[in-house]
């Protein structure tokens, strides 16, 4: 199974990672919003991602140990980025960005020394645009605006 899918190119450029449990989407800050974003997605060889948790072996419901596979090939696809910006969505332990940061510190430091911040948003309900855009706007990059009187730019 493919688990990278449009591979953007990422070397002296800040990436954009919006990230969850079983797919993260990773963008070039400077890419064309049209662009289609390069997509990492956790294998699932025993379908546990269609279960929200397991009761067999597992009377108290907690979550199922993450996969370090997955986070190890997101280290990799982000390991020429000269900085990341991460997107996720959720608290505490439901928050795969913290997941995420933890496993690159362990394992993979000069990533992590490359995590310029986190920003929570609904990843799963914004358009590949809004959330380059949400990228864009953390590291201070604004779009020219129109000011709807012939005005462009400023």
């Amino acid at each position: 199974m493919e688990n990278k899918t449009d591979v953007v190119i990422l070397r002296g450029k800040i990436a954009v990672a919006a990230i969850d449990f079983h797919k993260t989407r990773i963008y070039a800050l400077d890419q064309d919003s049209h662009d289609r974003p390069e997509t990492v997605t956790a294998e699932d060889p025993k379908n546990y991602y269609h279960n929200v948790y397991h009761r067999a072996g597992n009377p108290d419901g907690t979550y199922e140990a993450d996969s370090d596979a997955y986070w190890k090939l997101l280290c990799e696809s982000l390991h020429d980025a000269n900085g990341i910006v991460l997107l996720t969505n959720g608290t505490g332990k439901s928050n795969a960005g913290h997941h995420f940061s933890a496993y690159a510190e362990k394992h993979f430091s000069d990533v992590a020394a490359k995590i310029l911040g986190e920003v929570r948003c609904d990843i799963s309900d914004l358009t590949d645009a809004q959330l380059l855009r949400i990228g864009q706007d953390f590291v201070g990059i604004h779009p020219k605006r129109d000011h709807a009187d012939s005005r462009r730019g400023a």
